[in-house]
Formats: C-alpha cells, structure tokens, sequence
C-alpha cells in the first residue's frame, strides 16, 4: 500500500487546509512542500522568486520533492507549479497523487481573501493571470492525478471526507 498522500492543484485549491485536516484524520504527518523550500531558501518565496527568479525556485522544488517523496506516512501539500516539472510527479507517484480542483472564480475568491503573496499574480489582471496559468496547467494535473476532488463549495471538512473515500475507492480497484 503506498503511504504517502501528495495534494496538487492551483493555489486556493486547498491543498495545505485540507492536507491539514487530512494528515490529521489519517495520523499521518503534513508536509508543506513551500514551507520546506522557505527554510531551504533562507527566505519566503516571494523573496525567492523576485531575487533569484523562477528557475531558482523551481530548482528548489525539485530538490525538496526528491527528499519528501523518499519518506512515508505523510500528506504532502505541494506548491500549485509542482507538475511543471515531470521528475517531481514521477516522484510523488510513489504515493497517491490527488488533484484538488476550484472553478476560477472560487480560486479568486480564496485568493482575495488569502493574506499570502502569491508572486505568479502580483501584475496584472488576477483574474485573467488565474484564467491563463489554469489553462496551461490543467492537462498537467489531470495526467498526475490518480484521485480528481473538486473543492469549489466545499469546506474544509467534507474536502478532507471526499479525500479519503476516494482513497478507499483508489485502493480498493488497485489490489
């Protein structure tokens, strides 16, 4: 049976409130995937992203993922570009991969009314920046996916309740 849990999804998704709720029910420890790339930095990934750029970050990334996946009994809460990079999915995949998924408009909502920095929406059109990035990285986390949730009008509770009867259903067909 494979042990670990790893969240992707687009920002707002509710990847780490539910990875909370999640590691919680399951007594299995939550990884933050960003959390450990701010330690691993120095610095928040804001910071990050404005000084070294992109590519640094996703480096990191990289890196954090190849050392988290190695473990066990964990929920993983990855940052939204995690599948950007196919070696990190090929990474989680020795766990069960579950895309938690928001209309748009939801992931702008949770967005607005999130106080964190989100560096890939801070010019422009928010909406539109949402609009385009899901676009291009839809197709990304629906190949990843062995489990698809989507989290639009959902709380948190019955987020982390769809999680694991899909666990249950994943397991079941996969013996």
């Amino acid at each position: 049976m494979k042990t670990n849990i790893a969240l992707i999804g687009f920002m707002g998704a509710g990847k780490t409130a539910g990875g909370r709720l999640l590691a919680e029910k399951l007594g299995k420890k939550l990884v933050e995937l960003d959390s450990l790339i701010e330690l691993r930095a120095g610095k928040p990934i804001p910071d990050i992203f404005r000084e070294d750029g992109e590519a640094a970050f996703r480096r990191l990334e990289i890196e954090v993922t190849r050392e988290v996946a190695g473990n066990r009994n964990q929920v993983i809460a990855c940052g939204g570009g995690v599948v950007l990079n196919q070696i990190n999915i090929d990474r989680l995949k020795k766990g069960v991969v579950v895309y938690l998924t928001a209309s748009p408009e939801v992931i702008l909502q949770r967005v607005l009314n999130d106080s964190s920095v989100r560096p890939l929406l801070e010019n422009g059109n928010k909406a539109l920046n949402i609009r385009e990035l899901l676009k291009f990285r839809q197709p990304l986390y629906e190949r990843a996916a062995d489990i698809m949730i989507d989290t639009s009008g959902l709380d948190i509770e019955t987020v982390a309740e769809q999680i694991i009867a899909g666990l249950e259903e994943y397991e079941g067909s996969n013996r």
